[in-house]
Order: structure tokens, then sequence, then C-alpha cells
């Protein structure tokens, strides 16, 4: 039996003013007569309207799973359930998506078919954790709903102290712009880790992201333990016809204004005849003037990625960008991924044994210092991984012939 709409004045001023509210969302699904959701959702609102008006959130944690795995499954109970019993049980299926979020219409009307039925309708594309968010399950549903997926083809994704469910833009699939194969490169590094995202076992979550180029579409500098992002070794590829097309385009003064002066590190000079100077040396593959010249500039031919680690939301220490390890590393063949796929691993099992409980990548390499996550990974020193070497008053110089002949051949190794 359908029960009433309940009263939400203040969820109602959610939909106020010119942008879509969530509360609509939360109401239309209600509002069904004839779906079993229907009365889960209204207990939901009631419960939600309780919380604004109280100011406290009323959702304790527990234990919920689906059978051989020990996540994916985020519980939720009501610690007012007496009061709203039809959403006393409001548990999430994270489900892991394809490389790129990629799906035809008869997968996505399937998956909402079978949240329909065994849960509220619900679903998110996607959280922040990467993955679809079926959201909104009772205890009993949760094992119908997951066989049904999985027979769809899908896993489970990752919760709790593991890895988590990787991301990645679309990559070559549709953009132009990027350096490498970022759908192959998810792919083949998260099926070697598919132990690790279902039975959780580490000090806190590890996550890796992968992106196409330093656009960043997969924010995986800011939000991954371990960030893949696409780059070039050589120089820009420049199209001074289609330069000079854009200059004429904008005008000087407009082409100074947006891509000149715009360059971070002043790489970009406009010659008397509007051809593009490019200092290589001192470009950092940032895009900004590739994104607005696009048919002029290109990235170089020699392409890649570039390894950052640490990014991370507020925690213990507050936010972090990645740290740049790897500034340059193939990838394109089996051998290139093989690498790839192991330098993941040290760095898991670095993590593993060395990081404090609750305790992310990133405030793991603040507390014990970059020079020995890096020397634990066997990864060289790069001077340029030194963020303000000036100011720092208590430098040492002892060994230092040694550490220039180390570096020195380090640089003459890359060059070859």
């Amino acid at each position: 039996m359908s029960k009433k709409m309940p009263s939400t004045p203040m969820l109602d001023e959610l939909e106020k003013g010119p942008w879509p509210s969530f509360v609509s969302g939360l109401k239309r699904l209600a509002d069904t007569e004839d779906k079993p959701h229907g009365n889960l959702m209204k207990s939901l609102l009631g419960q939600l309207e309780h919380s604004y008006q109280t100011r406290k959130g009323y959702w304790k944690g527990g234990t919920v799973g689906v059978f051989g795995y020990g996540a994916g499954v985020i519980a939720r109970f009501s610690e007012v359930a007496s009061q709203y019993p039809d959403s006393s049980e409001f548990h999430t299926l994270r489900i892991m998506p394809a490389p790129g979020f990629f799906y035809d219409t008869k997968t996505l009307r399937q998956m909402c078919d079978i949240w329909e039925e065994h849960g509220s309708g619900l679903i998110a594309l996607h959280g922040q954790s990467g993955d679809i968010m079926f959201q909104g399950c009772r205890t009993d549903q949760v094992q119908p709903a997951w066989d049904k997926l999985n027979e769809m083809g899908f896993d489970m994704g990752g919760a709790g102290a593991g890895v988590r469910t990787a991301a990645s833009c679309v990559g070559p699939a549709r953009c132009e712009q990027a350096c490498f194969d970022t759908l192959e490169a998810h792919k083949t590094l998260i099926n070697d880790f598919t132990d690790d995202i279902h039975r959780p076992s580490l000090p806190y979550k590890m996550k890796f992201k992968f992106s196409g180029c330093a656009n960043d579409c997969a924010n995986a500098t800011q939000r991954a333990d371990v960030a893949i992002l696409g780059t070039w070794k050589d120089d820009m590829q420049v199209n001074q016809a289609e330069v000079k097309a854009k200059v004429k385009q904008l005008g000087r003064k407009e082409f100074i204004n947006q891509v000149i002066r715009m360059c971070p590190t002043q790489a970009l000079g406009l010659n008397d005849d509007d051809t593009l100077d490019v200092d290589n040396k001192s470009c950092v593959r940032c895009m900004h003037c590739i994104n607005v010249c696009t048919k002029a500039l290109k990235p170089g031919k020699e392409r890649g990625i570039a390894i950052l680690v640490g990014g991370k939301r507020t925690l213990k220490i507050g936010d972090l960008l990645g740290t740049v390890v790897v500034p340059f590393m193939k990838l394109e063949t089996e051998e290139d991924y093989a690498a790839l796929v192991d330098l993941a691993h040290r760095m898991l099992d670095f993590f593993a044994d060395n990081a404090l409980e609750h305790e992310r990548t990133g405030e793991m390499i603040e507390r014990i210092g970059l020079a020995n996550y890096l020397e634990g990974l066997d990864l060289p020193l790069d001077v340029n991984m030194i963020s303000q070497p000036r100011t720092n008053s208590y430098v040492r110089t002892d060994g230092w012939d040694e550490e220039v002949r180390k570096w020195n051949e380090t640089k003459s190794s890359a060059a070859e």
C-alpha cells in the first residue's frame, strides 16, 4: 500500500532557484504508485527533512556484503528507524565502470530495471570514488541485485582500506590530445589488482587514475594516490600557418592575452610575422596553448606518461597534489606495460609496509620524506623534484662530488 508523501518544507526550499535540485529527483522516485521503491523514498525524504531540522545525520555503518567479496557494499542503517521504518536500511552497491566510462543505452536501461526491482531507483553516475553508485537497498536485496549486475559482466568496486576503483578519461577513443592509451592502461593495471580491490588489506585506501594529458579530465593529480598522466618528451608540434590564422581570428592583442601571457613559464613568444616561437626546454606541458589553438598546436611525437604520487582530499594534513616521481616513461609495448604494473606493485607494497593506519600515500611521504620513498621504490632522485632549494639553509655538502657524478650519469643514460 502506497503511503502519503511527507511534508518537507526545508527540502522544498532547495528546489527554488535556477539550478536543478537533487530533491526533485528524490520526489520523482517517491511519487510512484506502481514501483516497489515508492515507500522507501517517501520514508527517506521524511528522514532527510528530519535531519535538516535537527542538523544531525542519522546513519550508522555496519557489515553488509555479498558472497566472495570483502568490500564494495557501503552499509547504512538508520538510527531513527522507528520513525521512518521503510528507509531503516539504505545500503549502497559500488560497481566498477568500464574504462573511460563508456556505456550503451541497452546497458543503462538494464541497470535501471535491476535497481527499480531491488533498490530505490537512485543511481549516481559516478560518485567521487568513480564507481557506479547504486544507492538505497535493503539487506535482503543486496545479493539478488548484485547477482544480476554481475551477470551483465560488471564487477564490484572498491571500499575500505584497499585498492579503490580506478578512473580514466576517454583517452584515444575520443580525444586527439591523448598521449597514451588510458583505457588499456586502466584495464591492465586494475585487472592485476583485483584481489586488492575485493579484499582490503592495507593501512588505508589507495587509488589509481589515468588521464591522457595534463588537462587531467580524470582529476588524477588532485584525487589519486598514483596518477598516470600523458605527456611528451620532444618538441611540441607547431603548424605556423594555423597559428597565423588563429592570430587573425583573435587579433594580435587577444592572442597575446589568451596564449602568450597565459603560459606559466613564459615559454611562448609571438614573432613580428605572426609565427609562434616556442622555448621547448621551458615548456611544462600544461596544455593551455594547445587547448586554445587546437589546429595550430599538438603534443610532440615522442609520447608517454608521467607518474605522480600522493594526491588526495582533506584527511590528516589537508589537500595534497600529486608529486612527480617518474617524469617520463614510454607506454607502448608489452614490456612497457609490465614495467608499469611492476612499479605499481612496488608502490602498493611500500605503502602496505610503511604507512600508518588511516594514512594516505601523500601523508606517508610527508612524514617519511620523498627521498626515502623514492629510495624504497628504487627510483632515481631528480633535481627537479626539489620544490624550493634556495629557501633551505640546512644544506649538506658532504658527498657532493659523488652526488654530482650520479646526476651526470643519470643525464647521460637519459640522453641515450
